[in-house]
Parts: structure tokens; C-alpha cells; sequence
């Protein structure tokens, strides 16, 4: 399972840095719930995002909101049916211009071979920061 399940996620990696989230999706359960640290009323993309179709619109505020000059997953950890991804991005803000740059952590809750929970921590002071200029 941990082979298989770190693929899949290298894999996701590799279709979000394509521009391909129906790739990203297709590695998801129906019922995923997406979480990323901090209050939506802070950032927009921060809370909880559940099912398909709202992570689809994560993606969409991501593409509209972050400009990326940096996304890098360096490490990735299984232990039984979860995935740790240590990483860094950096970009800037649409919006208003501003940097941010970060290391995170992601985690991914598999289920039947599909990533069911994920899990998203950073630096959230810097987003806000960036998006309220």
C-alpha cells in the first residue's frame, strides 16, 4: 500500500504542476474532505473543502487567486494509510501583488487507493499577509 498510495500522490503532484486538476481529481474519493489550515474568513482557500466538486473550486480559486513561481514536494513518507509530503512553494498574489513563500505539510488519508482526507499546513500568516497587501 505505501508504494502504491506515494505513487499516486507523485503522480497528483505531477498533474497539478501541468495545470491538469481533473488528473488531481481522479486520484480522490467522491466524499474527500480537503482541509487547509486557517479561516476562509482570513484567506479565501484556506478551511474545509468536501467532495469533488468543492475541491474542484479550491482549484479554481487557486488558479485565480496564487501565482506560483515556486511548487516543490521534496519529501514523501507512508505510514500505513497515510502520506506526509514536506514541501515549499512560493508566488505571489493576483490580487494584490504581494508575496508569500512557505514550507508545508501535506497529508493524505487513503482509502481503496484513492486519497479520502488531505490535510494542509503552512505558514498561514504569510497568505494573509499577502492577501490583505
Amino acid at each position: 500500500m505505501s508504494e502504491a498510495a506515494t505513487s499516486l500522490i507523485k503522480g497528483m503532484y505531477e498533474s497539478f504542476g501541468r495545470g491538469d486538476i481533473d488528473g488531481v481529481i481522479a486520484g480522490l474519493t467522491p466524499d474527500i474532505h480537503w482541509r487547509v489550515n486557517g479561516e476562509r474568513s482570513d484567506y479565501p482557500l484556506f478551511g474545509v473543502w468536501n467532495g469533488t466538486a468543492e475541491v474542484k473550486q479550491f482549484f479554481a480559486g487557486v488558479a485565480e487567486l496564487e501565482q506560483f513561481s515556486e511548487f516543490s514536494p521534496n519529501e514523501f513518507y507512508a505510514a500505513g494509510d497515510r502520506v506526509f509530503v514536506l514541501g515549499r512553494y512560493a508566488g505571489k498574489i493576483a490580487k494584490t501583488g504581494r508575496t508569500f513563500a512557505s514550507e508545508f505539510v501535506h497529508i493524505f488519508t487513503m482509502r481503496g487507493g484513492k486519497v479520502c482526507d488531505f490535510h494542509e499546513f503552512n505558514d498561514s500568516a504569510r497568505f494573509v499577509a499577502a492577501w490583505r497587501g
